[in-house]
């Protein structure tokens, strides 16, 4: 199991490279953004790969994870097509001059591709782990996937359609989901990732809940909520009164 895992390492890398060597003559490595999603695409297939035949369980992972990483990819790189390096990747580069073009290589590209490696571990259990039949540990990772990827994929829809209409300038979405819970999108991505983390205790492999851990520090704690708002309350004069009224991470009920 620990050699199939190993395997897909040379491929998130060299993904990351070639993606780092694109941004080089862009001046932007927001790219990385888009290549995230893909890197577990990567992952996934690199574990088939190397554990034929595969099973049920492995089948459905590979469509869900394929479905979740090719519409966040495609949302993000057209999100981002033709516009200046993300403020956060900014700040990076300032911190990081001179020579964060060469930097960047491990600072931005290698270290995303090692921890979507260490995040993947769940893919890496559904897909080479026990071969036993699915059960409800399976079916209930499957309905929670289900829930994050509506989060995720709705509460991104209703943000672009809010964006794209010049009047909403300056202004807070607090509208549809974002009236539920301040990141939709992130919520959404935490139930896909504990999702599969239960795709992969129904094959047994309970080792590979370090990797949706990992993605829900990340969402909570490090690159998701804490660090976008970290300022957002001076770029939003209304965001004080978003966050007075509505939850932060988990959909609830709008306060008073």
């Amino acid at each position: 199991m620990f050699q199939t895992w190993l395997h897909a390492l040379p491929y998130l890398l060299g993904a990351g490279v070639l993606t780092w060597l694109v941004s080089v003559p862009l001046r932007n490595v927001t790219i990385v953004d888009t290549l995230w999603s893909l890197l577990f695409v990567i992952a996934a297939f690199s574990y088939a790969a190397s554990t034929p035949p595969i099973g049920v369980r492995a089948q459905v992972v590979l469509v869900l994870v394929t479905v979740w990483g090719l519409r966040l990819a495609l949302y993000l790189g057209r999100r981002t097509f033709g516009h200046d390096e993300d403020r956060r990747y900014q700040a990076i580069r300032a911190r990081n001059e001179p020579g964060f073009t060469w930097k960047s290589v491990y600072l931005v590209f290698g270290l995303q591709a090692v921890l979507a490696w260490i995040i993947s571990l769940p893919l890496l259990g559904s897909i080479a782990g026990d071969a036993r039949p699915l059960g409800w540990l399976d079916y209930l990772g499957i309905a929670l996937w289900c829930v994050g990827f509506f989060f995720e994929a709705v509460g991104d829809w209703q943000l672009a359609r809010f964006k794209a209409d010049p009047g909403n300038a300056g202004k807070v979405m607090d509208r549809g989901l974002w009236g539920l819970t301040r990141h939709p999108n992130y919520f959404g991505d935490f139930c896909i990732w504990w999702g599969f983390g239960l795709l992969a205790l129904g094959a047994g492999a309970w080792w590979a809940l370090p990797g949706p851990a990992l993605m829900s520090v990340l969402l909570l704690r490090v690159s998701g909520v804490s660090l976008l708002e970290r300022d957002i309350g001076q770029r939003r004069p209304g965001y004080a009164e978003y966050v007075r009224r509505t939850n932060a991470f988990f959909p609830g009920p709008r306060r008073p």
